[in-house]
């Protein structure tokens, strides 16, 4: 069965994510597949739909530094601008004939310049599924962790990348701390706009990897919510 996230996370996205609902890992699939609206079962009807993927991955890596001796980094998450003006994670649509792993690292060396020799995803680095019943379309979210030294090498390549100035025009470090006024840092950066259901992934895997409580989380997410209220005063 799917469970649908909760709505205050989708209301920063380019494409609201009304019908954003978590799936299971297809441990087999077929693009563009016949399927029914409620999964990815096999397909007996005349008017079935058909569906597309796309896999898009955290590259993180964690440091315990701080923000002017105050502020705790706590990870560096990639995060991209995009040619539409939204943020969003490496990633893309996976091609017929590709598995959803190796559509992943495709996308991942053609906009980041990622080494897929070296840092290739694999289905262990899978975090969740989510259905987006109105695009018609299944996305899937991976992590991976890599060493400070390798995430700044990466950030330096990024400009090297084939899709650097086309589909991607620059990549960005999440700020994961919150400022004395509770609203700059992780709150103020959450009120950008986000392509697809990006913003999701990014809470989800901030807490299922354990870079962010819960609490903290939930707090950012208020704290992003009641901006405009604060300033206006």
């Amino acid at each position: 069965m799917c469970t649908t996230i909760n709505a205050r996370s989708s209301q920063r996205s380019c494409s609201r994510a009304d019908d954003f609902h978590v799936v299971e890992y297809p441990d087999t699939f077929e693009l563009e597949r016949p399927v029914t609206e409620s999964g990815l079962s096999n397909a007996t009807k005349p008017d079935m739909l058909r569906i597309r993927h796309a896999c898009h991955a955290m590259i993180y890596a964690l440091d315990d530094t701080l923000l002017w001796g105050k502020f705790p980094h706590r990870a560096a998450i990639m995060m991209q601008m995009r040619f539409d003006g939204c943020f969003g994670f490496p990633g893309g649509l996976v091609d017929a004939g590709e598995s959803l792993e190796e559509g992943l690292n495709r996308e991942l060396h053609e906009e980041i310049g990622l080494d897929v020799d070296k840092f290739k995803l694999m289905k262990k680095d899978h975090l969740v599924s989510s259905h987006m019943a109105k695009k018609k379309l299944y996305l899937h979210f991976y992590a991976k962790e890599i060493t400070m030294q390798e995430f700044r090498t990466l950030e330096r390549n990024v400009q090297s990348a084939a899709e650097y100035g086309t589909e991607v025009l620059g990549s960005v470090r999440v700020p994961l701390y919150t400022m004395d006024n509770k609203q700059r840092g992780l709150p103020l950066f959450l009120r950008n706009k986000f392509a697809g259901n990006a913003r999701q992934q990014l809470l989800y895997g901030l807490e299922k990897l354990g870079i962010l409580s819960e609490e903290d989380i939930t707090k950012a997410v208020e704290n992003s919510d009641v901006y405009d209220t604060v300033n206006q005063k």
